[in-house]
């Protein structure tokens, strides 16, 4: 499928692919919808501990990134785990402008290092974030109570409706410690009926820019 490079309404880039009408994040702002989802309704509900974090999607890396900016000015140690079919090419990670619109120069080594980084081994990015990447279908996670926080941020429903299941879902509460969250841009009655039958406390809450709303699921 053709993907492009596209400017989104912050100034930031993403990536779009252009069979589906779909992007790797929100055409109205992908920093702003980073920032709203994975941050704000997800990283900040953490202060002063050690985390560890899954992100279904790794894409880009700004997910990644802007966590890693957060544990460098909080008191924040990260393990993260990054989980990604189809990696983005070195080509598109070079025209991403993430770090000039973050004003995040100082950054650029570190996020280099992330997409360069091999896969399944942890790497450490910074002293206080360790990177992990794995490259497998969602549906080959077997991981067992071990993260503190989700950032679930796959493609939408809309495209890839097998991503948004019980099935799926029932793989992230298993993956989730008690008393942890997955956070997501996604809204859907079907995503937040999923999300209850296996057993997640689920809220909705405002959604970033282009969105009404975006779902927010604890396991008890």
């Amino acid at each position: 499928m053709k993907r492009e490079i596209i400017t989104t309404a912050d100034g930031s880039k993403t990536i779009q692919i252009k069979e589906w009408n779909e992007q790797y994040h929100s055409k109205h702002g992908a920093i702003q919808e980073a920032y709203h989802v994975f941050i704000h309704f997800g990283l900040h509900l953490f202060k002063n501990c050690d985390l560890n974090i899954l992100e279904i999607g790794f894409g880009t890396g700004l997910n990644a990134l802007i966590t890693l900016m957060e544990a460098e000015h909080q008191n924040l140690s990260i393990d993260y785990t990054g989980v990604e079919a189809y990696p983005v090419s070195k080509e598109e990670v070079g025209q991403l402008n993430y770090l000039k619109e973050l004003n995040a120069l100082s950054f650029t080594k570190m996020f280099n290092e992330m997409h360069a980084s091999r896969w399944e081994d942890i790497i450490p990015i910074s002293p206080k974030f360790n990177l992990k990447k794995q490259q497998k279908d969602f549906k080959d996670i077997k991981d067992i109570a071990q993260y503190d926080l989700v950032y679930f941020d796959a493609f939408g429903a809309r495209v890839q409706p097998e991503l948004w299941t019980v099935d799926i879902f029932e793989i992230m509460f298993k993956a989730i410690k008690q008393g942890g969250y997955l956070v997501t841009y996604a809204a859907k009655g079907s995503v937040r009926r999923a999300m209850l039958e296996v057993g997640f406390l689920v809220e909705r809450l405002p959604g970033p820019p282009g969105k009404r709303e975006m779902l927010r699921a604890k396991k008890p």
